[in-house]
């Protein structure tokens, strides 16, 4: 009685059996095909190809190693810098009035000094990956960015570019400056017109045709400015203006910068809840982690160089606040991005990360209600 039973689900498992042997077949047919006709051809043909297979092997291998390795990734990165020890504001005069301008040295800026070395971070101690060749092209053409697959560090670097270059713009325009009347800092508006460079261009390209200066050499260029800038302000040669409302504008900058990224991952999480099958979760997730990685020793920095008016309105305790929500918010690092609803059975990443920015969001808007008064 039980042969027709069985007998049923052997034909299943056969049909099963030579779908996916039809659809494997599919896939290897250009692999066999370009066997064959590699087989056949002259032995000069096929070292110039068997050279050229060896060349773009070796880069799909540094691509997989640059996207997968994270050199020197560190959420606790802005440990290292001490600054609760500093206690001096940036811009202001370290030694006593009585001193000759070639001894008085003033405050560095903090704020300077973590752009340039998250800038570094991104582009020296990694490869810049968005620029890099093979990840231009894609997977068989597709971007991988559309791909679950090699997408995360790019993504991640990019959030912190978007911080940094946020950053860069207010130094320009309003915190290396006295007032908006005096004359913008050389350094700073180079270091500015730089980081703002196209995030994906190799050494050549189509539009224009020719070649082309790749994107980490002008991220380069700008870490080099503000490094000088950073000098001479150490050597009283340069200006930061550490007044409140400086603060309050750059503070409401990163609230706004935030903000949108908060709306782009709500937009994901409501209209493309595939769980582990969304291939674009992954990317949202990271470019907003990185834009926290960044803005958490950026914050940690404004508290320096603003000391004094953090001080005087009292602005201690919101700051900690703030800053134990970055902490929350870097903690999170699953192994695989979900984007599922909210009363699904797995996991929401997106909904997760959009909860603890919403929440940097709100304390920074209290901070800046503070600054206002």
């Amino acid at each position: 009685m039980l042969d027709p039973i069985v007998n049923f689900f052997t034909r299943v498992f056969q049909w099963i059996g030579r779908g996916i042997g039809f659809v494997i077949g599919i896939i290897l047919w250009p692999f066999l095909w370009a066997g064959r006709w590699y087989a056949e051809r002259g032995w000069i043909l096929k070292a110039v190809i068997g050279l050229a297979l060896l060349v773009l092997a070796g880069l799909y291998a540094n691509l997989f190693y640059q996207t997968q390795f994270w050199r020197n990734f560190n959420p606790d990165y802005i440990d290292a810098y001490a600054f609760q020890s500093r206690n001096v504001s940036a811009g202001e005069q370290v030694t006593a009035g009585a001193g000759s301008d070639t001894t008085k040295t003033c405050g560095k800026s903090a704020i300077t000094e973590i752009t340039a070395d998250l800038t570094d971070f991104n582009v020296n101690q990694n490869s810049w990956i968005s620029s890099m060749i093979l990840y231009k092209l894609g997977l068989f053409g597709i971007d991988w960015d559309n791909t679950p697959f090699m997408d995360n560090k790019a993504s991640f670097q990019r959030g912190i570019n978007q911080a940094v270059r946020r950053t860069a713009t207010e130094l320009a325009d309003n915190l290396g400056r006295i007032r908006t009347t005096s004359q913008i800092d050389n350094d700073l508006q180079d270091a500015r017109g730089n980081i703002q460079f196209d995030e994906e261009t190799w050494y050549f390209g189509l539009a224009p045709f020719g070649p082309k200066t790749p994107t980490p050499s002008y991220y380069r260029d700008a870490i080099t400015k503000w490094r000088a800038f950073n000098t001479r302000l150490e050597n009283c040669q340069a200006a930061f203006d550490a007044r409140s409302d400086n603060l309050k504008q750059y503070i409401d900058r990163i609230a706004s910068d935030i903000g949108s990224t908060s709306a782009i991952l709500k937009d994901r999480a409501e209209n493309y809840d595939y769980g582990f099958f969304d291939p674009r979760a992954d990317d949202r997730y990271w470019f907003a982690y990185g834009q926290l990685y960044a803005y958490y020793g950026l914050m940690k920095a404004a508290e320096a160089d603003f000391e004094d008016v953090i001080k005087q309105r009292n602005l201690q305790s919101l700051w900690q606040t703030m800053d134990a929500q970055f902490v929350s918010a870097l903690r999170i690092r699953p192994w695989i991005i979900a984007n599922s609803s909210e009363d699904g059975m797995f996991a929401t990443h997106l909904t997760t990360m959009g909860f603890y920015v919403l929440r940097v969001r709100s304390n920074m808007v209290e901070i800046s209600n503070v600054l206002q008064q």
